[in-house]
């Protein structure tokens, strides 16, 4: 076998491994983002009690996400994913033993810290098996398959199980996600880190804040923040627009399995066409897209027309996902990347703290349709700094 067919060919394994660790992880995660919502509603709770549980998924992640992605600089993948499964089974779990309120907040935080860690180590070593930017989108692309994957299993496990035998053992196959983690993990190999060496007249060392004098990086990161705005506004208002108009649980899972299908049939095409594909013009693209169909959401009635609608936010932002993480490689340093990646994860998970409350207090005060059309309004704003990315290189 030829070298260059020998890489591929371990290139190709190793992110099947991946997408298959972040499956247990990100499943775990959606169906708790599914599942205790339902149990908060199901126990009379107001959408600012809402808010504030979906806002409790993002805050380790905000507190953790820079140190994640310097471990992960430092020690490269396993270890931090070893870390990460053991928080997110833990939080499975607690929510498993109690639905009491404290229990689903400490679940929240649980789970969405292990998704969070895992998720950082994994694009970063991601992005490292590329030798271009054509194959960096296309292997991002591969890796986004686990989220897509995930939501579909974790939402739709979640919600059969809570209709057919209750939340406690909804949770508890939850739990069990992780677990695939921990098998696939033995199949990413693993990262020979070279110590930096010290030198004697080195300055201070550098800080994560110091990649914002980056301009492209800059514009990235609030395109990814848009992304991260649309997935928490859908998370939260879809529960609730789904209890207005009386649908059981099993048809909101359908709705996000609808989405997760989608996303993950708009990223196996990417790999066939990345090199006649531009990035920026994805993101720009996809974004309008995404303010049009936000625009529309709450005003269907019936399941399937939300499953019809969340389908096309699912090829919308499926395709954005894989430009946005091949751009960040792109536009920062090397040996950076996981510094890089973790001041993006503080940033979506800022959003992902902040937004619900905000969702929140509009749900509140005016009704679950004004949370979508603002959203959708801001989102417009989003494509023109797509179109100021850089072109791959």
């Amino acid at each position: 076998m030829k070298p260059e067919a020998a890489t591929a060919d371990i290139s190709r394994s190793t992110v099947m491994a991946l997408v298959a660790c972040q499956v247990g992880l990100h499943g775990c995660l959606n169906g708790a983002r599914m599942a205790i919502p339902l149990q908060a509603l199901q126990q009379g709770l107001g959408a600012t009690v809402l808010g504030m549980l979906m806002a409790l998924f993002a805050v380790l992640p905000v507190l953790l996400a820079l140190p994640a992605g310097r471990m992960a600089d430092r020690l490269g993948y396993h270890r931090p994913v070893h870390l990460a499964l053991a928080l997110s089974f833990a939080g499975a779990l607690v929510a498993a033993s109690s639905g009491h309120l404290l229990a689903l907040c400490i679940a929240a935080l649980l789970v969405g810290a292990g998704s969070s860690l895992g998720m950082i180590a994994l694009q970063r070593s991601a992005g490292r098996l590329a030798r271009n930017p054509a194959e960096r989108l296309r292997i991002f692309s591969w890796i986004a398959l686990a989220p897509a994957i995930a939501n579909f299993a974790g939402p739709m496990m979640a919600g059969v199980l809570i209709d057919h035998a209750g939340f406690r053992t909804a949770f508890a196959a939850l739990a069990l996600l992780p677990l695939l983690t921990l098998v696939f993990t033995r199949w990413v190999p693993r990262e020979d880190i070279v110590p930096k060496p010290k030198s004697a007249n080195a300055g201070p060392p550098a800080k994560a804040w110091d990649l914002l004098r980056l301009p492209d990086y800059r514009r990235l990161l609030f395109i990814n923040w848009l992304i991260a705005a649309t997935w928490d506004a859908h998370s939260f208002a879809l529960p609730i627009l789904g209890h207005e108009r009386a649908l059981s649980a099993s048809a909101i899972g359908m709705v996000l399995a609808a989405y997760a299908i989608a996303s993950a049939a708009v990223r196996l095409l990417i790999p066939m066409v990345a090199e006649r594909l531009s990035p920026r013009l994805m993101m720009g693209v996809a974004l309008a897209m995404t303010a049009a169909m936000f625009g529309v959401y709450p005003l269907l009635d019936s399941a399937w027309a939300m499953a019809g609608c969340a389908a096309l936010l699912g090829i919308a932002l499926g395709a954005i996902q894989p430009a946005v993480m091949s751009t960040l490689h792109q536009v920062t340093p090397p040996d950076r990347q996981g510094e890089a990646i973790g001041l993006r994860t503080t940033f979506v998970h800022l959003s992902t703290l902040v937004m619900p409350l905000t969702f929140g207090a509009i749900g509140a005060a005016l009704g679950v349709a004004p949370v979508f059309w603002v959203t959708g309004a801001v989102l417009s704003l989003g494509a023109w700094q797509a179109m100021r990315l850089p072109r791959a290189s």
